[in-house]
């Protein structure tokens, strides 16, 4: 039976990918869950599995070109036993495309995320592509009538904050004058290069021509991936945030010796007992003592948002640069379960079968560049995180103890925080009590 295999939801606010490449060829034979092709969206690249086992009879995607949620990818000759779907298997019904639309996304907000939380966004948020020209012109929308909601998704009222947009004076481009990331960029756009032409204030984000680099010599010109392009993009927004780095050291020989003691225990569990999953559990700790670090701010309406959850996430070195996934309610999980997570998402990330959903609602982030080597970095905060800590390479110093030097072993650490919500004090306790944290863990307990 000739089954249409559609390219399933992708994460919230994401319509469409890139097909990096296509991994079968018609007249093929495919099993359940069997990679079809890779696809790359603005938040990752993963392969799309295949939902039914049977006979490739033709491929309606071609390499290089786009695919949207909702439309059919392949046909294949499905097995007699594999003629249901799983989602008919278990009772659900498939989801309906509606007229006009590229394929059913869900907006951030609508079931699982409180009201309080629906301007939070994670550090992988889709951004759309630069859509504008300078030779745009945008007329600011009507305002919605009162009682009216924006048409837009949680994701895009918080971008249009970020850049700080009022979004009622966006028109939108989709059905129903629903606004997008790129009506938003186009509106923007249009502000900024209205702004130039009268004079724009000093600071303002424009992005100069850069000269022709071919008149000194050879070049070479890539496009970015959209990974590299998204990382891009939410780097920029997150350095307009006045930042500061604060700077420590963690006594972990204790902390070593444990791990070592304890890590036979997580490798009989299947993982390994490594620094970064102890950090997470003691990052958790930190955040329920020092709530501030575990918010965001909306400067629109002057509001601190604190989030009753602590979903974390740890920066992945990937071949396509860097990933972030995330590990929810660390706070409720032991550190054996945190390890398991961790090493079965960082796989993912780095062999592309991580999905979107898997890189949002990061509530802090870490990043650990102890593996390559460093003595202290400053981090980047993952807007609309407020903190992240980084961590470098331990090294063995004398340390002054008991009247002698004595070897020690010592974690630097690095904590960049958001200086609108967060005050150098508070920041210098809360980095403080990490480190005592990781040397002596028993303060979880006693503190966490």
């Amino acid at each position: 039976m000739a089954t249409e295999v559609k390219l399933p939801e992708l994460g919230e606010n994401i319509t469409e990918g890139d097909v990096v490449k296509i991994h079968v060829s018609p007249g093929d034979t495919v099993e359940v869950d069997q990679p079809l092709m890779e696809l790359e969206t603005d938040k990752a690249s993963f392969d799309v599995p295949s939902e039914v086992a049977g006979t490739v009879k033709e491929i309606k995607v071609e390499e290089g070109g786009k695919a949207e949620v909702g439309s059919v990818i392949m046909i294949i000759d499905a097995d007699e036993q594999e003629q249901d779907s799983p989602a008919r298997e278990r009772g659900e019904e498939e989801p309906k495309k509606e007229k006009g639309s590229a394929g059913p996304t869900r907006e951030r907000g609508d079931e699982e995320e409180p009201k309080k939380e629906e301007g939070s966004a994670s550090p992988t948020r889709e951004h759309g592509d630069e859509a504008a020209t300078t030779s745009d012109s945008i007329s600011p929308a009507p305002g919605p009538a009162q009682g009216v909601p924006v048409p837009a998704a949680p994701s895009v009222r918080m971008f249009a904050r970020e850049l700080g947009v009022d979004i009622t004076k966006v028109k939108g481009s989709g059905p129903a004058g629903r606004i997008s990331d790129d009506d938003v960029k186009r509106f923007a756009k249009s502000l900024i290069t209205g702004a130039a032409a009268k004079g724009a204030a000093p600071g303002a984000p424009m992005r100069p021509d850069l000269p022709d680099f071919s008149v000194y010599g050879e070049v070479e010109v890539e496009e970015m991936s959209k990974v590299r392009r998204m990382t891009a993009d939410q780097m920029e927004v997150s350095w307009s945030i006045p930042v500061v780095t604060q700077h420590d050291r963690s006594d972990v020989t204790h902390l070593e010796e444990l791990r070592s003691a304890w890590s036979k225990r997580a490798e009989k569990a299947g993982t390994k007992l490594t620094v970064t999953a102890i950090a997470l559990k003691v990052a958790a700790a930190a955040l329920k003592k020092f709530p501030q670090f575990n918010a965001s701010i909306d400067m629109r309406t002057h509001e601190i948002i604190y989030k009753k959850y602590v979903h974390l996430g740890v920066a992945v070195d990937t071949d396509r640069g860097l990933l972030v996934p995330v590990i929810r309610d660390v706070d409720k999980k032991n550190i054996i379960d945190i390890s398991l997570e961790l090493q079965e998402l960082a796989e993912k990330a780095r062999s592309k079968k991580i999905k979107p959903d898997e890189m949002q609602g990061a509530t802090f982030t870490i990043t650990n560049l102890g593996g390559i080597g460093g003595t202290s970095f400053t981090p980047i905060i993952n807007s609309p995180e407020v903190a992240i800590l980084g961590m470098s390479r331990s090294t063995t110093e004398p340390v002054w103890q008991d009247g002698e030097f004595q070897p020690r072993l010592m974690l630097p650490l690095s904590l960049t925080y958001d200086h609108r919500i967060i005050d150098g004090a508070d920041a210098a306790r809360f980095l403080r009590w990490i480190a005592e944290a990781l040397e002596e863990p028993l303060l979880m307990a006693l503190e966490g």
